[in-house]
This record gives structure tokens, C-alpha cells and sequence, in this order.
């Protein structure tokens, strides 16, 4: 059985990594997936139609409000409804000591990363109220939004923030059937960290030490997380960060 069907989700940052291997998840499991990115995926959401899924690629800057306005439109226009979102679009910065980090770094990460939730999210659930329906929303923030490190102060404020507004806005819409909580992945297999193996590799051998497992995980495993979040198995978890870290965190 199809675990989502006749669902419909919006998934940002679905060009590749979590945010390709979430959308094409939700899709296997009935769902019809918008997927959205700064640089449309079309190729990727065509693969998903060709092999017989609901799928629609959409261009969108989630730091642009009428932009993500009109993403949400036209995944509404196009399915009919919105069930679910997982907001997954994000960037990283260069490892920068803070006092060397550019303000146009400084606003881009924050931009993407922070604001770009908060307008995915504030046009998501006017969609639900307009609705009238539960539904559910998951975030991605990051084990950057639960940790520190040196040269990384501006992608974990932004991060930090994912959660800040996950947890205020999950408190203000429990009572209305809709459930918000935040991913917050480790090291993943992802183009992100793939760069940054090739450019940072020392930081991130010591980074892996500190990982119990002893492994990158997969983009899958993280979406499987994501899907359970939306899903009824999880119909009682509310404003939670839930770590997809191999132990990371714990520590």
C-alpha cells in the first residue's frame, strides 16, 4: 500500500541530495510532489513522470517573497490542495573566521537559509487555513542548528534560527491540525558536502572522527525521517528537532 496517496507535497531544494531523494520518496508513496528549486528541476521531476509518478518541477528563490507566493500557487493550481512540505532548501558558506565573514555572505546564507523558511512557511499554512485541513510541515535545519563550529558562525545562526522558528510556529498551529518540526542532518552524502571533501578536506576528517558511526549517510535515510514526520506515524510529535546524525549529538 501507498502510504500517500492522493497526498500533495511541496518540496524545496529538490534538485539534488535530501531534498531529490525526499520528493522521490514521497512520489514512490503516492504522493503527488511539487519539486522546487532555484534551478528548476525539471530533468528530475520528468524522471518521476516518465516512471509513472504525479510530479511538477518549479523555479523558485525561497529568499523572495513573491516568489515562494507563487511557487505555492502553482502547486495548488496544479494538484488541487496542499498535505504536506518539507522545506529543504539551504546553502553553506566557506569555512570564514566571523570577523573575516563578507556581509553579502553573511545576508546570502541567512537569506536562503532562515528567511527562505519562514516565507515557505507562511504561505504553506495560509494554503492549510485557507484549506481548513491539517497537514504537515518539516523543516531542515541542520546538527549546525544544535551545535557549533569554528568558521561556520553564519550557516549555524542560520540553522539555530530553522529552530527558533519551528518550535514557536509548531506552538502556534498544534491546536489547528498542523504539525511543524525540523530535520536536522548530519554529514550527508549530498553535492554540499561532496565540495566540501574536495576543498576542506582536513576539517572534515576531523569532523568524521566525531561521527560514532563511522560513516556519511545516505540522502535517503534522512528523507525516510522526513516521511514519518508527515505521515500519521507521527501524529502526536510536535516542534521537535529530530537528529539524523549518526551520533553526532550525542557526544
Amino acid at each position: 500500500m501507498t502510504t500517500m496517496k492522493d497526498k500533495v507535497v511541496i518540496v524545496t531544494g529538490a534538485k539534488g541530495g535530501i531534498g531529490l531523494a525526499t520528493a522521490q520518496l514521497f512520489a514512490k508513496e503516492g504522493a503527488s510532489v511539487a519539486l522546487v528549486d532555484r534551478n528548476e528541476p525539471k530533468q528530475e521531476a520528468q524522471d518521476l513522470i516518465d516512471a509513472g509518478y504525479q510530479a511538477i518541477s518549479i523555479q523558485c528563490d525561497v529568499s523572495d517573497e513573491k516568489s515562494v507566493e507563487a511557487m505555492v500557487q502553482k502547486t495548488v493550481d496544479t494538484f488541487g490542495k496542499l498535505d504536506y512540505a518539507y522545506n529543504n532548501a539551504g546553502i553553506q558558506n566557506p569555512m570564514t573566521d566571523t570577523v573575516e565573514l563578507e556581509e553579502e555572505v553573511f545576508d546570502d546564507v541567512m537569506n536562503v537559509n532562515t528567511k527562505g523558511v519562514w516565507l515557505c512557511m507562511k504561505y504553506e499554512l495560509l494554503q492549510l487555513r485557507k484549506q481548513g485541513t491539517e497537514g504537515a510541515i518539516v523543516n531542515c535545519s541542520s546538527i549546525g542548528g544544535l551545535t557549533g563550529v569554528p568558521g561556520r558562525s553564519v550557516y549555524h545562526a542560520s540553522k539555530h534560527g530553522v529552530l527558533g522558528l519551528t518550535k514557536s510556529t509548531a506552538l502556534e498551529y498544534a491546536s489547528k491540525g498542523i504539525r511543524i518540526n525540523a530535520v536536522c542532518p548530519g554529514i550527508i552524502v549530498t553535492p554540499m558536502v561532496e565540495n566540501m571533501l574536495a576543498t576542506e578536506a582536513d576539517a572534515m576528517d576531523e569532523l568524521m572522527k566525531a561521527v560514532p558511526i563511522g560513516r556519511l549517510a545516505k540522502a535517503e535515510e534522512v528523507a525516510s525521517v522526513v516521511h514519518w514526520l508527515c505521515s500519521s506515524a507521527a501524529s502526536y510529535v510536535i516542534g521537535q528537532a529530530i537528529a539524523v546524525d549518526g551520533g553526532y549529538t550525542v557526544q
